[in-house]
């Protein structure tokens, strides 16, 4: 199942009570420079902040935290009770001796907070602000059966005093299914844009203009790449903070603008589940995943690291204004943390042991012949069994590629190259996807322009008139959904059996 992670990781793998023999050091130059795939400006490459600066920002310790409710749903006296816990550690590495040990820990990891408040801290409302119902109406975040809002989490660092726990892990990788149940590292349903959104509409209440100018600035370090011409998000400085959240409100749940995209190219939430058969991290491929190590080096970047990179001579961390988004001349002195070795680890084994849920989709006749319709068609020189994905790139439209890569498919796919030409994570390429576990997925395409699988295989989505079912855009009510014409020509009753199958998977 593993195979091509040829024996290094997983050796502990159904050895219960074995210790961990290695923790290996995440922030090596070299191996960080060299699982950056280079971008198509490779002037442009961004060098990430050296080991000897990174491994002297102090750990962020890891606190106990406690689910968040809806008010309707909060138990009597919640709050009052969370007043009165003390803070408590809830990982230490000098306390995980199995595999399994370590995987626990590693969840605890997975839905730990880095920060604390709003999510970048642009709002101006009260400090509990996931009791307001108006941000439940304004983002329409899915609630788990219990009444929870599994993304966020209460966290006690000093008694008596009760913060908002955001930016973890599982705040993008987790989903909660239609029935209330919760998957975790899942591609995720959090309605992210529109919570970000939510916190512009409000900061202005207190701070005025200064909102509209900070926000700005947190836009350029977001999704800036100022070597790319034209600029695939124009309008940032003549925006107000108005415009700007009504552009993340475009924004479905199970897309998100992360750092490198834009609301105008916005990436799907990845699906970590079945993520250790998977050789490319990211749509367009931009990290390498070689072993666990990897995986570390992605936490990293993603969660912490990226936007103090340097791209050439932008470094995004920098457009922040006032000064705030300067590091430190001395890394001891920054505030926001960093990962440890020990807990990357935890966290790479816990998303390396996930499990899909059950499939409610068996085999029958209908998937059975839709499986000969896969063969027949010739899916699999992508889409290999038993992975579903030949684990290798393809170039997009515009960009030419070396024909030594041995790494990609010649295959044209013909999908929009906005996102690997036109963004900080601009590799050229996008990452055949697996198509295990998309019963459960969604939307699909890289930036999520459908919703369903029956959607993808319907040819009027290549039409101009055709009303996206998942992302559309700012402004656009109507634009084709081009690319990956394979299946579109089948009989109503050949695509029925096709994606009968699919959702076997």
């Amino acid at each position: 199942m593993w195979h091509f992670f040829a024996g290094a990781v997983f050796v502990f793998a159904g050895l219960a009570g074995q210790q961990i023999q290695r923790i290996p050091k995440v922030w090596d130059d070299a191996a960080v420079a060299s699982a950056i795939v280079p971008l198509t400006d490779v002037r442009a490459t961004p060098v990430q902040l050296p080991s000897k600066y990174y491994y002297g920002i102090p750990v962020r310790p890891i606190y106990r935290s406690y689910p968040v409710y809806h008010p309707e749903h909060e138990p009597k006296g919640y709050i009052d009770w969370l007043k009165q816990q003390d803070p408590q550690i809830a990982f230490d590495a000098a306390k995980l001796k199995t595999p399994e040990d370590w995987i626990k820990a590693g969840e605890i990891v997975f839905d730990a907070p880095i920060s604390y408040g709003h999510i970048f801290r642009l709002a101006a409302t009260s400090d509990l602000y996931l009791r307001l119902p108006d941000w439940y109406r304004s983002t329409g975040a899915p609630l788990a059966k219990d009444g929870s809002v599994p993304f966020y989490r209460y966290v006690i660092r000093e008694k008596g005093k009760i913060e908002i726990g955001v930016n973890s892990c599982g705040m993008c990788h987790t989903r909660v299914m239609p029935d209330g149940s919760v998957i975790k590292g899942a591609q995720g349903n959090f309605p992210f844009d529109r919570s970000f959104a939510w916190e512009m509409r409000h900061g202005p209440k207190l701070l005025g203009p200064v909102t509209s100018f900070m926000a700005r600035g947190v836009e350029h370090m977001l999704y800036s790449a100022p070597w790319i011409q034209p600029d695939v998000f124009p309008e940032i400085d003549s925006l107000s903070w108005e415009g700007l959240a009504e552009r993340h409100e475009a924004v479905p749940p199970g897309v998100v603008s992360r750092h490198g995209s834009s609301p105008h190219v916005p990436t799907k939430v990845p699906d970590l589940i079945g993520i250790v058969e998977r050789r490319y991290l990211d749509a367009t491929g931009l990290v390498r995943h070689r072993d666990i190590d990897d995986l570390m080096r992605y936490a990293v970047m993603n969660q912490d690291t990226d936007v103090a990179g340097k791209y050439g001579n932008f470094v995004p961390l920098e457009s922040v204004p006032f000064g705030l988004g300067k590091l430190p001349a001395d890394p001891a002195k920054d505030a926001g943390g960093r990962y440890s070795d020990e807990q990357l680890y935890a966290l790479a084994l816990y998303i390396y042991s996930l499990r899909p849920p059950v499939n409610p989709n068996r085999p029958d006749a209908l998937s059975a012949a839709g499986k000969k319709i896969f063969e027949r068609e010739g899916c699999a020189g992508c889409h290999t069994p038993p992975l579903y994905t030949n684990n290798k790139r393809t170039p997009v439209a515009g960009y030419r590629s070396s024909p030594n890569d041995a790494d990609v498919t010649r295959i044209p796919v013909g999908t929009d190259p906005a996102l690997a030409l036109k963004t900080r994570r601009g590799t050229g390429y996008y990452k055949v996807p697996s198509l295990k576990g998309v019963w459960y997925r969604g939307p699909f395409e890289h930036s999520g322009s459908v919703a369903t699988l029956e959607d993808w295989f319907d040819r009027r989505r290549l039409r101009d008139d055709y009303v996206p079912t998942g992302f559309k855009g700012f402004g656009v009510v109507r634009r084709p959904v081009k690319g990956h014409e394979f299946g579109l020509d089948l009989s109503d009753e050949d695509g029925r059996a096709l994606i009968a199958f699919l959702k076997t998977l």
